[in-house]
């Protein structure tokens, strides 16, 4: 598997080289949840311009290739967001929905279907979101994870 491109982030932001939008944020402001597009589409600026005059993360999800040890959530194995996600939030879905990026997907790679379950409920960017996906969404400080292998 060495030199296999890295999966994806469902949880990335517009800007990252390659980003794709996947989903589409609806419901009530107590219980959004994304729908998921047929295939995902590439951001531009126009694509971008579409959820003016808010933010493109409030109303849509991107994945783009996982940053790996760039990102304040990988620990060098595994994405600790997916782990939080899974351990801290109520599923909200009984089965996997369709989502077009799969089996690509880092959270499913690495929690299966208790990511699936989640994944729906999860927004890049809120307002005053509950306390409980705050803290599941606030990256570990490095050195607690390195503490704990």
């Amino acid at each position: 598997m060495s030199g296999a491109p890295a999966p994806l982030c469902p949880s990335a932001q517009p800007q990252m080289e390659g980003a794709r939008a996947f989903g589409v944020v609806g419901g009530v402001p107590e219980a959004r949840r994304v729908s998921w597009i047929e295939r995902p589409v590439p951001v531009t600026p126009e694509l971008l311009a579409l959820s003016a005059p808010v933010p493109p993360t409030r109303v849509m999800r991107f994945a783009a290739r996982c940053q790996e040890g760039a990102c304040s959530h990988f620990d060098g194995r595994d994405c600790r967001l997916a782990s939080r996600i899974v351990a801290m939030l109520d599923p909200v879905v009984g089965a996997p929905p369709p989502c077009p990026i799969r089996a690509d997907c880092r959270w499913w790679r690495q929690e299966g279907r208790e990511a699936c379950a989640r994944c729906p409920q999860i927004i890049t960017e809120t307002v005053d979101p509950p306390e409980i996906y705050e803290r599941a969404s606030t990256p570990e400080p490095r050195a607690r994870i390195e503490a704990s292998r």
